[in-house]
């Protein structure tokens, strides 16, 4: 700001000298009134008023005010811009604000196109579910870093996410590649806990001719137990689960409770083994717990109010939840914050609040205004 004010002030004292000047120029002309007849006459050859003098054209000193006026005209968009400048995409996908990241990642990507602006674009449109349009930026992520690992983690999340709103034929071709993206995520970065367990998951998920396995997803376990115990528990669990033993796999699940010294995740993580189980009083209790733990991953709130609103049950306290992540400073990009707006529309929907559940939607989509969920969801209470 200090620099508009010192334009505007060396308009001022330009123009009071120039005032200046020409009241001594004047006193001067009295003088010797031959000198202004002289001085204003044109170059030879010029047109009539050509290369005159500003005094002898009549035209008053002005410019430098008018610049003044023009900055102060533009300072919301100098500002806007600013703003956009002084917060990296990462930030913005983490604050939800998914469109003023794409504003930025856009251009950044034409002027200079590197890995890590396709993979943030992929993530972008990842977080709007719009999985066509950010696959061909994951895709070029890898193909020019095709020894980072977190790349070819998010190419083998977008691939499942196509594999999942696919036909049985195009999906079973889409696990494959998210078969092999997962396994390099974990050749290349064999430490990060995140992709061994997602490629565990994966394992337990996926038919055997696709490349999925109980045994696999043992080995991942075994693997993840130094790196991340708790996530270790998890993946024992689910599999006691595929196996149907439902006391081990609620053991499994405490023990990442213990594991995590009580993380709010690992009681989430509990809540949804209750929700499987259809112990729905037990959900409501382990999200209570989990309201009190410490919050490891943020994300748990919004997932836990995702599972209130799925079972039908205790709408007040999804929306307690909700309105806790949305007004916290520690927001991620594994739940966008347009999202837990959409999400807590939906429950005031369900509790007869159609003006709030617009509002909600409405502040969803000034966020991410693709949003198709929250634009459906828009309609439908305003019609």
């Amino acid at each position: 700001m200090q620099w508009i004010a010192a334009v505007v002030q060396l308009g001022c004292h330009r123009k009071q000298a120039s005032s200046a000047q020409g009241k001594l120029r004047q006193r001067e002309v009295k003088h010797n009134p031959n000198e202004l007849r002289d001085s204003c006459h044109s170059e030879p050859g010029a047109k009539p008023g050509e290369s005159l003098p500003r005094a002898c054209r009549g035209e008053p000193a002005f410019a430098i005010a008018r610049l003044a006026r023009f900055v102060f005209a533009a300072l919301p968009i100098i500002l806007f811009s600013l703003s956009l400048a002084a917060q990296s995409p990462q930030a913005l996908l983490a604050a939800g604000r998914v469109d003023q990241a794409l504003q930025i990642l856009d251009p950044q990507i034409l002027a200079s196109p590197t890995a890590e602006s396709y993979n943030l674009l992929c993530r972008a449109h990842f977080e709007l579910e719009a999985w066509d349009a950010g696959t061909p930026a994951c895709e070029k992520a890898v193909s020019l870093e095709p020894n980072n690992g977190l790349y070819h983690l998010w190419l083998g999340r977008i691939y499942g996410e196509k594999a999942d709103h696919s036909i049985f034929l195009k999906g079973m071709g889409l696990a494959r590649k998210v078969h092999t993206e997962f396994e390099r995520a974990v050749e290349f970065a064999p430490d990060d806990w995140k992709a061994r367990t997602d490629l565990a998951e994966f394992y337990l998920e996926a038919p055997a001719i696709v490349g999925g396995g109980k045994d696999k997803a043992r080995a991942q376990a075994a693997a993840l137990a130094p790196l991340n115990p708790a996530s270790a528990h998890w993946v024992n669990a689910r599999i006691a689960e595929k196996d149907k033993d439902i006391a081990t796999a609620e053991q499994e699940y405490r023990a990442a409770i213990d594991a995590s010294h009580g993380s709010a995740f690992a009681w989430l993580n509990l809540a949804g083994f209750y929700r499987h189980t259809n112990r729905l009083d037990d959900m409501e209790q382990a999200l209570r717990t989990m309201e009190t733990r410490p919050l490891d991953r943020p994300g748990a709130l919004v997932d836990g109010a995702g599972l209130l609103l799925r079972t039908g049950r205790n709408y007040p306290m999804a929306t307690r939840l909700l309105r806790r992540y949305i007004a916290s400073s520690t927001t991620v990009e594994e739940s966008p914050v347009f999202k837990a707006h959409y999400l807590l529309g939906e429950v005031l929907e369900k509790q007869g609040d159609r003006a709030a559940a617009a509002e909600e939607y409405r502040t969803a989509l000034s966020m991410a205004h693709t949003f198709a969920r929250a634009q459906d969801a828009l309609k439908r209470v305003t019609r």
